[in-house]
Parts: structure tokens; sequence; C-alpha cells
């Protein structure tokens, strides 16, 4: 089928597509409240593309009273504009995601209505500002009702007004309640981005998670000093050569640096949809070793730091204090000291729910897998055991039962999944298995909730699909 001649035509086209499936098209959600204050059925915190995404399946599903919060003003949702400092993203371009399988809705299909078919055949890679278009074209289009600019807090127990079990949600802007929470946050979402203590000790002036806003154009001239050999690391080793620092020196801290990217091997229909059902041993086997190598870097960013002449890699030289002298930092290494104007640590994310003000007010409940699995002595590892042991619809599981019962209502889908799934809550590859399934676990649950009210409407139903001519009956 040819492409759309303008966005118009494919917004057309998108509009007849969800009305030739919107089936089942009834209703089944009443309006609750609490302390006479509207109850939602569900409320996603976090605006990138996973929780548009649950937000769309949601309302496919006929969930619409639901609300989608993001800290960010409107337009700088996720990483894409912030602290995503590729040129484009790493997936493959024909790749679907948010769309949820419906053509019209992909990114390929926006990219030829906006730019040409052509245009997309020449293209290797979607550059990142395109892809934040893309998602916001995409709440667009598909209603999405977000709000930007509030920020959600911790989250506890309350009722609706006829008995219910909901939650109650702390946010800036006031307290919300919903009867489901789905916290779509992202990479810190149950932690936070982590540095060394002894780089965190150093004057904020002279260091930067990678994860930061971080002011490259005053690293011109300047020694730049980057700790990490993910893709990450190289973003930001490679905007500071490109911002004119006179010498970026990225040091990694294996021997040998990763050039494999594990997650290319598992994106398939089996790992994706099914490692959550394998016994635990199976997962942690899987996990523990893709996630024991990190996630590699591509040829094309290791491009981008290498055409550089003043550009240095380190490799087995890990940091293993630092300290200022000067107005510098100087970083120890086991092969020596190491004098940088400034430091960024591509380091990722360390799991801590304690850190997380949704999660604070419970976070000593919630199951880890250092909780429920064990694994053999070559295989452990206290930073995987740290990860959140998610049920399978990826609410959260309590650690003592009975305590917090209310916690099964939070469905957590961010980069802490993967434990328990595998990339299916952070790649876009995984959103087309991992968004039904999470939306089906919310569906679920508010169903199981009003199974008395519905016993109820199935009893009281009685809207007659036929006449009866009483002439035409025999009379025994």
């Amino acid at each position: 089928m040819p492409a759309p001649r303008t966005l118009a035509d494919l917004e057309a086209d998108i509009a007849r597509d969800l009305e030739l499936t919107a089936h089942p098209r009834a209703p089944w959600l009443q309006p609750k409240s609490s302390g006479g204050r509207p109850v939602l059925d569900c409320l996603i915190v976090g605006g990138g593309q996973c929780g548009v995404a649950v937000a769309f399946a949601l309302k496919r599903d006929k969930v619409d009273n639901i609300l989608v919060l993001d800290r960010a003003p409107e337009g700088r949702e996720g990483p894409w504009v912030t602290y995503a400092r590729m040129h484009n993203l790493r997936s493959w371009k024909d790749q679907t995601g948010p769309d949820l399988r419906i053509p019209s809705l992909t990114y390929q299909a926006w990219h030829e209505a906006q730019f040409g078919a052509e245009h997309f055949a020449a293209m290797r890679w979607i550059p990142k500002e395109y892809w934040n278009d893309y998602l916001l074209w995409f709440r667009r289009v598909t209603g999405i009702p977000v709000r930007n600019g509030v920020s959600a807090g911790r989250i506890g127990p309350a009722r609706t007004d006829d008995g219910l079990p909901c939650l109650a949600v702390e946010t800036n802007d006031g307290t919300l309640f919903a009867r489901k929470v789905v916290l779509a946050t992202g990479q810190d979402g149950f932690g936070e981005w982590w540095m060394p203590d002894f780089v965190t000790a150093l004057p904020p002036a002279l260091r930067a998670h990678a994860a930061e806003e971080i002011d490259f154009a005053a690293l011109r001239g300047k020694v730049v000093a980057v700790l990490g050999a993910g893709a990450s690391a190289f973003d930001n080793a490679a905007m500071a050569l490109e911002s004119g620092a006179r010498e970026v020196h990225l040091f990694c801290r294996r021997a040998e640096p990763m050039v494999i990217q594990p997650y290319r091997w598992l994106t398939f229909a089996g790992f994706i949809r099914h490692l959550h059902e394998m016994p635990d041993e199976w997962r942690w086997r899987f996990m523990s070793y893709i996630l024991g190598l990190r996630e590699g870097f591509p040829q094309d960013t290791y491009n981008r730091v290498n055409a550089h002449p003043n550009f240095t890699m380190h490799v087995g030289r890990p940091w293993t204090g630092a300290r200022t002298e000067g107005g510098r930092a100087v970083l120890e290494t086991a092969r020596g000291d190491f004098a940088a104007d400034y430091a960024i640590c591509g380091t990722g994310v360390r799991m801590d729910a304690s850190l997380v003000p949704e999660l604070m007010g419970f976070a000593d409940n919630i199951a880890l897998w250092s909780d429920r699995y064990a694994p053999p002595a070559e295989e452990a590892n206290d930073r995987l055991s740290a990860f959140p042991y998610l049920a399978p619809d990826y609410a959260f599981e309590e650690r003592r039962p009975g305590e917090t019962p209310w916690i099964r209502d939070i469905h957590f889908f961010g980069i802490g999944t993967s434990m328990s799934f595998g990339p299916a809550g952070s790649s876009i590859n995984a959103m087309t298995i991992a968004v039904p399934r999470i939306a089906a676990g919310v569906t679920r649950g508010l169903f199981e909730a009003d199974l008395p009210r519905l016993h109820a409407d199935l009893r009281a139903y009685d809207l007659k699909q036929v006449e009866l001519d009483p002439t035409r009956i025999a009379a025994e």
C-alpha cells in the first residue's frame, strides 16, 4: 500500500483503523469517588514512550478514566532531548513499539507521511529528535491525557466511597486517587543514577553523572575523564569532544571492552514473551549473564569518538578514589593518578526503592530477587539480587505477605523489570508484547474488584434482542 500523501491523510487512516478495530466496544467500568473526590481507574506516572503506550492499550480496552503524569514540560518527557546524547536510536528503524501493531500508527508510517518513503528507505537509523516528535504526535492522535509539570510522591492505601480499595498518590499538585497505578518511570524508577561515593564527594562543579544536565560548552579547552565503557559513556565522551574539549579520556573498568551487544540476541518472540514464565533459575541464568556483560556500544558510537585524535581509551583501569588538587579532580587508579578538569560517570543505575519518592512508604516490603531466589555461589550477584521480584503482570509482590496488600495494585514498568521479564520494561522492540501484558494486569484487577457489581448487572440485564409475535405461538 502506498504511503499516505500527507500527515492529514495518515491521521484519517488512523481514525478509521481505530474505529475498525475498536471491538469490544462496551463500556464496563463505573466512576468511583473517595471522600467525594474522583478516583481514576488508572494513574500512569511517566509520560515517556512506555507511559503513553500503556495508556493507549488501556484506552483500547475501554479504560478511559485514566491520566498520565510527567514531571517534565511537554516535549521533554524521557531522555530523547535531555540526557540521550547519541545522534540516533540504537534500535532498528522498522521496529514497532507504541503502535501495538496498528500499521498506520507505526513510526515508519509517520516518517513517510512527513518526509516521504524514499527518505525513510535511505535513512539508516532513526534520529532521536524524530523519535521524540513521533511520540508527541502519537499521544495527540490517540488522545492520551497527559498532565505535565506534575511530580508524583508517596503512594499509600485508600478506599473508594463504596468500599473498594484504591490508592492515594501525593503529587506537587495535590493528592490523586486511583484504583490502579502504573509506574512507567524509566531508568531510575526503582533506584538512582549511581556514581562511586568518592566521585559524588567531589565538588559538583567537577563531576556529573551521564544522566545529568551537563554544560558541554563549558568543557571547551578542558581535560575530561569519563568512567564507563557502555554506549552512554561513549556518547558523553563524544559530546565533550565535539564541544571542543582539549582531551577526553575514557576509562573502561574491564580488561576487555564489551564489543558484543547481548540485547541483539534476545530480540525474538520466545524470549520476550515467555521468559517471565520460566523457572527462576533459568530467568536468573539468562539475565545475570546478560546484565553481567553490561550493554555494549555500537560501531557508529565508537567511530564518533575515534574520529578525534584527542580521544584516548584506557582499558582495565577503574577509578579507585578521587580528590581535588588545584581546582581539578585527581582520579586515583591502580596505574597511577590522573588529573582532569571534569569527570563524567557513565555508570548506570543502582536498585534501591527507598530512594524513590513513590515507593518510600513501602520500600521495605517490596519483594526483591534476594527474597525469592538463592543462585548458586558461582552465579551470585548482589547488584542483581536488589532488583524487584515482580508478579506476572508487573505488579509488586510483598516481602512479608499481609502487611501491604495494596501494593498488588501498583504495576512497575521500567528498567527494574529486567530480572523478572528481560528487557520488557525498557525496550521499544518489546513493547508490542510487554504493553498488552501489563494492560491486561490492570484490567484483570479492575474486573476482579468489580465482580459483585458486574454479577448484579448481569442479573439485571433485560435488554431484549427480539420481539415475539404472540399470535404465532401455540397455547398449550
